[in-house]
């Protein structure tokens, strides 16, 4: 297309990669940042960029510096720093914001879930001595050191030089899971409590696991985004995203 726009799009989740292709597939000029935490991300159909920018004011230089016309914010739904650091900055510049947010799961009929909003409430949630699997990736000290007095298991992608905080250990794998490997695994750990953020998306397999098991869930709930423009689906980003080409082209 012509008049394509230069995209800063802040990417990391599934449907970052798919709006990825699809924008430079209509003629934009397309530059995906990552954070770095995963060593082998899934390569995107974009130039890429790693290892985060360094800070708020490293960032907003680089963003001027780009000459970007509009920043899309497709980062996992508990990224809350760089969501809302990026939403000021383009605040301060003036400079179109959109934030890509995939639609929260619902407790499924049987599934047991115990909503909480912050991670000081697992203490008083979960006993001591229970056997907990945090299904809430690698950076999971807080939670872990929320929950003394536990067995705790946590997984993650790839293997890292950090120990565990507390008893159990680290559990290495990379999803898709499937439920019945789900079942499976909760069992061999003899697991009793699952605690997961509300990421949403098709990760499922760990809610339905503990629905078939009869586990409790404490689900952490999103924090709050920016005041700022927000879809649920890729579909919808590749038409706000059209209607601000039209508009600055008209």
């Amino acid at each position: 297309m012509s008049g394509g726009l230069k995209i800063l799009l802040l990417a990391g989740t599934a449907e970052a990669q798919v709006l990825a292709k699809g924008l430079a597939h209509v003629g934009h000029q397309v530059v995906a940042s990552l954070a770095g935490v995963t060593r082998a991300p899934t390569p995107l159909a974009v130039a890429t960029r790693s290892s985060g920018f360094g800070g708020r004011q490293a960032q907003a230089d680089y963003m001027r510096s780009e000459g970007f016309d509009v920043l899309v914010d497709a980062t996992h739904p508990f990224a809350e720093k760089i969501t809302h650091r990026s939403h000021e900055i383009c605040k301060e510049m003036a400079l179109p914001y959109l934030r890509l947010s995939r639609p929260a799961w619902v407790p499924a009929p049987g599934e047991i879930w115990h909503h909480i909003a912050t991670v000081d409430e697992l203490s008083a949630l979960i006993p001591l001595d229970e056997k907990v699997f945090l299904a809430t990736g690698a950076q999971s000290s807080d939670i872990a050191q929320a929950l003394p007095g536990r067995v705790l298991f946590c997984r993650r992608i790839e293997a890292g030089p950090e120990p565990f905080a507390l008893s159990g250990g680290w559990i290495i794998g990379r999803p898709p899971f499937s439920v019945d490997a789900e079942v499976a695994l909760f069992q061999q750990l003899e697991t009793t409590w699952i605690v997961a953020k509300n990421a949403g998306g098709p990760a499922r397999a760990k809610l339905a696991a503990a629905q078939e098991l009869g586990l409790s869930v404490a689900m952490i709930d999103r924090p709050q985004g920016p005041d700022a423009p927000t879809v649920d689906s890729v579909n919808a980003a590749l038409d706000w995203v059209l209607d601000l080409t039209v508009r600055q082209n008209g």
